[in-house]
């Protein structure tokens, strides 16, 4: 899943777009107001870590106007400031959490999974289709509750496939999210799907041709 980190701080920048690789997004960094703004106005993203103290527009500003256009991507506010009037203005902004600095990137990252589940209206960080289940908290798939191992990108597939259930993902939506900067053609995302299929079986991903991909709801 593609995240937008808005953080004009170079180390803290470096050492959650670390973090946050590790864990299985893709991400894509802006250092300013304007920059971030564009971004989240013109891009789709499953998220936004957004720092407060901003050059240019401040990140107050951004939130508001992205929430103003009907911008509905939450919103993770980050800031050196811990005032609770600070928090109140930020979340009636339209964030959908708050971090004040310094802060943990485990607690970052929980958070973090915590609002994308919220957005999807889910309660829990396991995942499940069919035999297929998948826990966000320690990045594990398992089918029929035996450990399936792997790829980074086949990881990130399946993640995001499993959090749109029930809805058809066209191919360029999964290569933003799979691949982010690192565009590929159809046919890789063809191959990777492939690779998925033999790994978790044959049923778990399904084609519509010419629209994209499909993992069922298996709950409905």
């Amino acid at each position: 899943m593609r995240i937008l980190l808005v953080e004009d701080d170079e180390r803290i920048a470096m050492h959650v777009s670390k973090a946050l690789g590790e864990a299985g997004y893709v991400v894509e960094h802006a250092a300013n107001g304007e920059d971030a703004w564009f971004l989240g106005d013109t891009e789709k993203f499953a998220a936004v870590v957004l720092d407060l103290g901003l050059p240019g527009l401040d990140g107050l500003t951004v939130l508001k106007r992205w929430r103003d256009r009907g911008c509905e991507t939450p919103v993770l506010v980050l800031t050196a400031r811990g005032l609770w009037s600070e928090r109140v203005e930020g979340i009636d902004a339209g964030a959908d959490d708050y971090l004040p600095k310094p802060f943990r990137l485990e607690e970052l990252l929980a958070r973090l999974r915590s609002i994308i589940r919220r957005s999807a209206g889910r309660a829990s960080s396991v995942l499940t289709a069919g035999r297929v289940s998948l826990d966000e908290r320690n990045m594990t798939v398992k089918v029929d509750d035996v450990l399936t191992d792997l790829s980074a990108l086949e990881y990130r597939l399946v993640a995001y496939l499993m959090h749109r259930r029930g809805r058809v993902v066209p191919q360029s939506e999964l290569v933003e999210h799979v691949y982010g900067l690192d565009h590929q053609t159809s046919n890789a995302v063809e191959v990777l799907v492939a690779r998925v299929r033999k790994k978790l079986g044959g049923g778990f991903v399904e084609t519509r041709r010419g629209f994209g991909y499909l993992v069922p709801d298996t709950s409905q």
